[in-house]
């Protein structure tokens, strides 16, 4: 038996009085599943007394068949015949339309824990339409994969607000998504009426392997926990034109280009020591995405030790150090990116545009850690309230 209750099986098991006699719409994903595998629109059709009359999806589509960045249109759910409206694409927050006769919105997204991972973001465009139009929202909460002791990166700038950042959060937040849709709610007034159904079980220092849950990767290059160990860095590569594995069978642990020597690269990133890391010379061919068909250099990021590691540190160092081996042919991306026209997608990914200009004045990553320490360290604070769990 899994060691932790999801709030999708509290809410069936124990808290249906919450959706009994509405009209219910559901924001889901693949992931939004029980621990015997049944999804959330099939548990919430068959709830006595509530009546399920709408699917929403976020970036992917609700089966995760989309890659990154495609955009999604409005479709029917063959499973249950509803109709599924993309909240990815032409529009990123639900209409009027959308919700015109719901009581509530239920929100079940299995998170990744890393700021920029959008589900959160559409849930908080969602909360902040339905306080407009008087639709309770119900969040279901879920395990964050990094767990939620630990706290790492810089806190944004809200000038550089976008969709994989609308509010100022560290790169690894710590907090689960139902903890985040009450801080969201309360510290950036979202004004929804909310209420959120707890997992039962889950503590702050579990790693998923340590729940019991059945992972279903919540997005396509999302296959694993371990790739969602490395996320918090490895997306800032989306930010360059290295690969970020995309395309091979280790998205965000394989990162390189043709233009890098994999022994020269992952020598330079093993002297800098970066704590619970190690990394190998590796080469990879992407199937598609950047250098699709090219033979790439690079290494594999290897996390040796999950408590110590740094990923969103370690995302810094790939970067700095492919930029300074490969020299004129490395390039940032140019946008657009996540519907960002103007800024550079680092900026956005980053939140600022320090940790790029101190990457290009060659400052080391230690140098960089320490900018953004003072910050996460106010933020820590801030969050202490909206914590949850032990």
């Amino acid at each position: 038996m899994p060691r932790v209750r999801s709030g999708l099986e509290v809410l069936v098991h124990d808290r249906r009085a919450l959706l009994r006699s509405r009209r219910v719409a559901l924001l889901a994903h693949q992931a939004s599943i029980d621990s015997r595998h049944t999804h959330a629109a099939t548990l919430l059709g068959d709830l006595r007394g509530a009546r399920l009359v709408r699917l929403l999806a976020p970036e992917h589509g609700l089966w995760g068949a989309r890659q990154d960045h495609e955009r999604v249109g409005t479709t029917r759910d063959p499973a249950t015949g509803l109709p599924v409206s993309s909240l990815y694409g032409a529009r990123r927050a639900p209409t009027r339309a959308m919700l015109r006769g719901i009581d509530v919105l239920v929100v079940d997204l299995q998170d990744i824990g890393a700021r920029y991972y959008t589900f959160v973001w559409t849930m908080a465009l969602a909360m902040r339409v339905c306080a407009r139009v008087g639709v309770d929202v119900v969040v279901l909460d879920r395990p964050n994969p990094l767990g939620g002791a630990v706290v790492e990166g810089n806190v944004p700038d809200p000038a550089f607000a976008s969709f994989v950042g609308l509010y100022p959060l560290p790169a690894r937040h710590g907090l689960t998504i139902g903890e985040l849709a009450i801080y969201l709610n309360e510290r950036h007034g979202l004004g929804c009426d909310l209420a959120v159904v707890p997992m039962k079980g889950w503590r702050r220092a579990m790693d998923w392997e340590s729940t019991g849950l059945p992972w279903v990767a919540p997005s396509p290059n999302m296959p694993t926990p371990d790739t969602a160990r490395v996320y918090p860095g490895g997306c800032l590569v989306e930010g360059t034109n290295l690969s970020e594995g995309r395309g091979t069978t280790r998205p965000f642990e394989w990162i390189g280009a043709p233009y890098l020597d994999c022994h020269r690269y992952a020598d330079a990133l093993n002297a800098l020591a970066l704590p619970g890391a190690h990394f190998r010379p590796a080469r990879f061919a992407p199937t598609f995405h950047k250098w699709g068909g090219r033979l790439c250099d690079g290494a594999q990021v290897h996390v040796t030790d999950r408590a110590r590691f740094k990923p969103f540190l370690t995302g810094v160092a790939l970067i700095a150090v492919a930029r300074r081996q490969g020299r004129a042919r490395f390039a940032w991306r140019r946008p657009p990116y996540e519907f960002e026209r103007r800024r550079l997608p680092i900026d956005i990914l980053c939140g600022t545009d320090a940790i790029r200009r101190a990457i290009e004045r060659g400052a080391s990553v230690a140098t960089i850690e320490r900018s953004w320490q003072a910050a996460c360290a106010r933020w820590r604070r801030a969050r202490a309230p909206y914590l949850a769990y032990r």
